[in-house]
């Protein structure tokens, strides 16, 4: 997807807060690729959308998809889309994914006409011998406190978060926090330079995807990735988001973790996006798929060029 598109596309994966140690990696992604076509799916009467993310920066994008779904960040969590909103390299709002998504869509599907996706992922405080620059050190959570611990490396000994519960739920919610904030800013440039239709600039006013891959880096003690995931809900529901779901495969999902039941807290019956689908007739039977989260599959993707396409269930 712009966002992800599991198993379809090429996605960069840069390590987690340390751009000395950057790495690409190919992979699946949904809140990262590429998106689908138009509204009409392909020649097809059913209103479909599209989603897409910074693999699409720069390309022409379908004029009235029924929905769009856009990836406000650039293939990791602590990234953001350059095309989200004006930069410098993007720097009319014409040549915003964010724009496009309200300006362009038309509606007549159960989802609203923009969404937005955000990567996701789970680091911990070191990782391929470099300390992870952003893990945090500090912060009350309902794991407990974030504290810190040493960690010897080949360059040294450093002060860093704690691998901990805590830790990943406060990562989680920081990453969600600048995701917000990136939302607003990117909102705000479009609006000043004057576009025909007006960007809403607040966490409330768009569903919130997160997309949940194997393609990015986890922790093999899946209880920090839940805590991890449980913090980004909390961040983005204290920023004023209303409806955040998930966007992965249920075997990706079960890796990462473990499942959801009951217990999983924030996690449990959140709504879920489905990809894997090969054309708009099979998204349309992934509808009834069992819902990795217990939740309401609302959204399925299949695979289409240019651009991944997405029905509403």
């Amino acid at each position: 997807m712009g966002r992800r598109t599991v198993g379809a596309k090429a996605i960069r994966l840069v390590l987690e807060g340390v751009v000395a140690t950057a790495l690409v990696l190919a992979g699946a992604a949904p809140a990262w690729a590429a998106k689908p076509g138009g509204g009409g799916g392909g020649g097809s009467s059913t209103p479909t959308g599209t989603d897409v993310g910074y693999p699409q920066c720069g390309s022409s994008l379908p004029a009235r998809p029924a929905f769009g779904i856009v990836g406000l960040t650039g293939g990791l969590a602590n990234d953001l889309n350059p095309c989200f909103g004006p930069t410098s390299s993007y720097p009319s709002y014409t040549s915003s994914e964010l724009y496009w998504a309200v300006a362009s869509s038309v509606g007549g599907t159960s989802q609203p006409k923009a969404s937005l996706y955000v990567n996701t992922g789970d680091p911990g405080n070191v990782y391929n011998g470099a300390v992870i620059s952003d893990w945090p050190t500090s912060g009350s959570t309902p794991y407990g406190s974030c504290t810190t611990t040493t960690v010897t490396l080949r360059s040294g000994t450093y002060t860093v978060g704690a691998n901990s519960d805590a830790c990943a739920w406060q990562f989680g919610y920081n990453k969600a926090a600048q995701d917000a904030t990136w939302l607003t800013s990117a909102a705000t440039a479009i609006n000043s330079q004057a576009p025909p239709v007006t960007v809403a600039s607040t966490a409330a006013s768009y569903p919130w995807w997160l997309d949940v891959e194997t393609a990015n880096t986890w922790q093999s003690a899946t209880t920090m990735n839940v805590a991890d995931l449980q913090g980004m809900i909390a961040g983005l529901q204290s920023a004023g988001a209303t409806t955040v779901g998930a966007y992965s495969t249920a075997s990706q999902w079960k890796t990462i973790t473990g499942g959801t039941s009951p217990a999983s807290g924030s996690l449990y019956r959140i709504p879920v996006w489905i990809p894997g689908a090969r054309n708009l007739s099979g998204a349309e039977s992934n509808c009834s798929q069992a819902s990795f989260t217990s939740g309401t599959v609302a959204v399925t993707q299949w695979f289409s060029r240019p651009y991944d396409s997405d029905y509403a269930c």
